[in-house]
């Protein structure tokens, strides 16, 4: 069971392959991340389901998808 509140802004958001994919902007609600637009090659936030982390450790939030599966299935907003 991951801990959702020791998620930090800020964190690094790292793919399965070890690709940083974003970077935490906030908890949206109570089942998504949403990441900072600063980083994105549209401009946009995106939004990862949290049934994506698979470990939170040292300031990064390491998901269970490879950075291709998160760019195809991520949602922009």
């Amino acid at each position: 069971m991951i801990d959702l509140q020791s998620i930090q802004k800020h964190a690094d958001v790292i793919a399965s392959c070890g690709t940083k994919v974003g970077t935490v902007d906030h908890l949206e609600g109570t089942d998504q991340l949403k990441l900072t637009r600063h980083e994105s090659s549209d401009g946009m936030h995106h939004l990862i389901p949290v049934s994506w982390v698979q470990e939170i450790r040292d300031n990064q939030v390491m998901l269970n998808k490879c950075s291709d599966e998160v760019h195809q299935q991520w949602k922009a907003v």
